[in-house]
């Protein structure tokens, strides 16, 4: 088994008691099935979809008018031309809303330790009033509005604001540059842009009023400003009425508008730096169920509980992170960066900090940050009291074998750990986490309720402990409902179904396994052919993550005398070096972890890795400068300039 396979040895495993006050166990119960099986459990919720998702709605309390149909096949469309609940009508916020009013809604924080607690009444409140405020500026159902907010009780109220009223709610996140946000919600033309003038990021202050200026002057849909703080630092369009959040809509009753299943309620979009980032249609009803599913039975998130993601406020975790109110916990909220530099070396403590202080009993961060930590050798169980922690998760990145090892040693050895893997597309997850299995090193652990997930060959044969592409087979309620804009529908579907008619292609290169669970070794468009033999490049990341002096690196293949040859860029760690004796290390590591065709041709010593705005490895676009060729939208990149180093990569210079 390879590197990043791991294995079949377990970790951890729930105790029996656990498992039977488990809401799965619970639900597996009340639909009749034994909790033990879960097999026969998943095969009935993709093999029965409306008895399924019905059963979760109900199972959930879900307000709303569930109709007489849950699920209405086209057998001429099976996945695009599914149908589910087509006669509810349902509104999020509503139910996120709902619960005992004096019990705590929100924890929010900063960088600071600055803290404040706010109750579900008080929450309510404040919805209403920005509901009465947007309704007073001539938003109505169906309606666009905006965000530029960091991660802060302001932008939670917003969001809850604009899907009371039936509106639509697309984000960006306050650091994005302007040509990243007008490429964005620039697209779904919003009446309503509400924003922060500034944030605090890394200890500094950042003000953004001319951003904001420009960006409402680019985007002419925009009728309304709504600031949190502040006041723009150039002219606004006189067309433009501008207000203060604080005295935003006027006091009222909360109302909710309910709308169709179907209806839109996000707009997320693609890193796109192939071209302009996809806007990407949520279904209101799909977001809700999906996320009640995951959060109540998989996620076993219980009323009182505590919730956090990392995140910011464009990514899909935010979404997926709020919607824990609707299983009657509180959502911790984190402005700012999970490690700040001091003096004497990084502050690994601020989310640790956190989580003992507001009793956190699922964190969620990303494979990255967990390497930071390694790399630190901060131990957070060591120096916090975790007591409360009952699961910990992690996504965005494949999660290595190793850093299971790490988070049973160094976090807590009695929680469940989580890797989970979806997407924006789907706005959740297709493998997943479960309070009913053993967490197995390197696994992510089963196929998550509803999805019909498999993995296919070359053949689109099924294909277990074989690496092929990941699929679904089956509809589920949270497809999108299409891409906004001209031939939205159409090219939704070129996107993920011209492959396979009706199965839905994910894009990733995933393995499943005969335990349940499986691997997802990374991004499809990102495998790599050396001799014409498809490898992926986890498992040289995996490798390079356990060296010392390499504090970050990227893989990419690149033609050489019609062939194509692996290139891996390294960047040290601030202020060393990378002997050849490494090198050579790293060579033989590779070799004998992953195969003789993962040792790279070419290694590049760099300055800086690139990164898209929401975090991730951009091995396209360094693939395409070190060809020659041009990044189409360099809006989408966090740090574009560093591409000017991979342009002037020569072979003759590797080492």
């Amino acid at each position: 088994m390879d590197a990043m396979s791991g294995s079949d040895e377990i970790l951890w495993s729930p105790a029996p008691e656990a498992k039977r006050q488990s809401a799965l166990w619970r639900f597996a119960q009340n639909v009749g099935f034994d909790p033990e099986n879960y097999d026969d459990l998943h095969r009935w919720s993709i093999s029965e979809p409306g008895a399924f998702w019905s059963a979760l709605w109900d199972f959930c309390g879900l307000l709303g008018e569930k109709g007489d149909d849950a699920f209405v096949a086209k057998h001429s469309a099976w996945m695009t031309g599914a149908r589910f609940f087509p006669q509810a009508q349902i509104n999020i916020a509503e139910n996120l809303l709902a619960g005992e009013k004096s019990q705590t809604a929100i924890i929010a924080s900063d960088e600071s330790g600055n803290r404040v607690d706010t109750s579900r009444a008080e929450l309510s409140t404040r919805v209403a009033r920005v509901a009465a405020g947007l309704q007073g500026a001539g938003v109505g159902p169906g309606d666009r509005v905006a965000g530029i907010l960091p991660n802060d009780t302001d932008a939670l109220i917003a969001l809850l604001a604009t899907l009371s009223i039936g509106a639509v709610w697309t984000s960006c996140s306050p650091d994005f540059g302007t040509n990243a946000i007008v490429d964005r919600i620039g697209q779904v033309e919003p009446v309503v842009l509400i924003a922060a003038c500034r944030y605090s990021y890394a200890s500094r202050f950042h003000q953004i009023g001319e951003k904001l200026a420009e960006t409402v002057t680019r985007i002419p849909s925009i009728k309304t400003l709504v600031l949190t703080g502040g006041e723009p630092m150039s002219e606004i369009p006189g067309s433009v009425t501008v207000s203060n959040m604080a005295d935003f809509g006027e006091d009222g009753a909360p109302g909710f508008h309910r709308v169709a299943f179907d209806h839109p309620a996000y707009i997320l979009f693609t890193s796109g730096t192939t071209g302009a980032p996809k806007a990407i249609v949520h279904r209101t009803g799909g977001v809700l169920l999906q996320h009640m599913k995951e959060h109540v039975l998989h996620g076993d998130v219980r009323p009182g509980d505590r919730l956090i993601w990392y995140t910011n406020t464009a990514w899909m975790m935010y979404h997926w992170m709020i919607s824990a109110l609707g299983t009657g916990a509180a959502v911790v909220l984190y402005d700012g960066a999970p490690i700040l530099k001091t003096e004497t070396g990084l502050d690994c403590s601020p989310l640790w900090r956190l989580a003992q202080d507001a009793g956190v009993t699922h964190l969620g961060v990303s494979p990255k940050y967990l390497a930071t930590l390694a790399s630190e050798d901060y131990s957070p169980g060591s120096q916090h009291d975790l007591t409360h922690l009952r699961v910990l998760m992690a996504c965005g990145a494949p999660i290595l074998p190793h850093q299971f090892d790490w988070c049973y040693k160094n976090v807590k050895p009695d929680m469940m750990f989580a890797s989970i893997s979806g997407g924006t597309e789907i706005l959740g997850c297709f493998l997943t986490g479960s309070p009913l299995h053993p967490v197995r090193r390197g696994q992510l652990t089963v196929k998550a309720l509803g999805h019909g997930v498999d993995v296919l060959d070359e053949r689109n044969a099924s294909v277990i402990g074989r690496r092929g592409e990941l699929v679904c087979t089956e509809p589920f309620p949270s497809m999108p409902l299409t891409f906004w804009g001209k031939d939205g529908t159409r090219r939704y579907h070129e996107t993920y179904f011209s492959q396979r008619p009706e199965i839905w292609t994910h894009g990733d290169v995933a393995e499943l396994v005969a335990t349940g669970g499986g691997y997802v070794h990374g991004r499809s468009d990102n495998t790599l052919k050396p001799g014409g033999v498809r490898i992926g490049s986890s498992e040289i990341y995996a490798v390079c993550d356990n060296l010392d002096d390499v504090e970050d690196a990227l893989v990419f293949g690149m033609d050489h005398q019609g062939d194509e040859e692996v290139v891996l860029c390294l960047k040290p760690v601030d202020g060393q070096s990378i002997a050849d004796e490494t090198l050579k290390e790293l060579r033989r590591r590779i070799r004998a972890e992953a195969s003789p065709r993962h040792v790279p041709a070419r290694i590049h010593i760099v300055a800086e890795i690139p990164y898209t705005i929401n975090g991730k490895r951009v091995e396209g676009a360094a693939r395409t400068v070190a060809s020659g060729g041009q990044v189409k939208n360099l809006g989408s990149l966090a740090n574009p300039g560093c591409l000017d180093e991979y342009r002037t990569l020569k072979r003759e210079d590797a080492r």
